[in-house]
């Protein structure tokens, strides 16, 4: 499911800090971009990856932490940007809901109805297979 243009501008609006789960330090890979966006228009990115300990997030090199959850300890995450393969998106609802983040984006793409549902049942608010950059332009263009 894409979330309804409310659900969107909502997120966007109360989100602050955002985790991008499956970040690259390769300049043309989408989440390594997007991240950067992010950066330059006011949210604070935690990148998230495991096999990488430092990355350029905008002009700045900044940590990337293994989990989703060593982010957070860093510092509150509001939304969790997901650039992972769907078949990753149900262990990373399960740390979305345990640590009660409210919101979960998942990229173009990235699908998973089960693993949504229960994260929706658990009251996080999800976007599905829409990419943030691009409902963000489009909302300050």
């Amino acid at each position: 499911m894409t979330g309804t243009k409310e659900r969107i501008d909502d997120m966007l609006r109360r989100a602050k800090t955002i985790a991008v789960v499956g970040m690259s330090n390769k300049p043309e890979r989408a989440s390594y971009n997007i991240a950067a966006y992010l950066a330059r228009n006011g949210y604070r990115v935690l990148p998230v990856n495991p096999a990488l300990t430092r990355v350029m997030v905008g002009d700045s090199e900044v940590d990337c932490y293994p989990t989703i959850e060593a982010a957070h300890q860093v510092a509150h995450i509001d939304l969790v940007d997901v650039f992972r393969a769907s078949d990753a998106v149900p262990e990373i609802v399960d740390e979305v809901v345990r640590l009660g983040i409210p919101y979960l984006w998942l990229q173009d793409g990235v699908t998973h109805s089960e693993a949504v549902s229960r994260a929706e049942a658990a009251g996080v608010v999800c976007v599905e297979n829409d990419c943030i950059y691009r409902q963000h332009a489009a909302r300050i263009a």
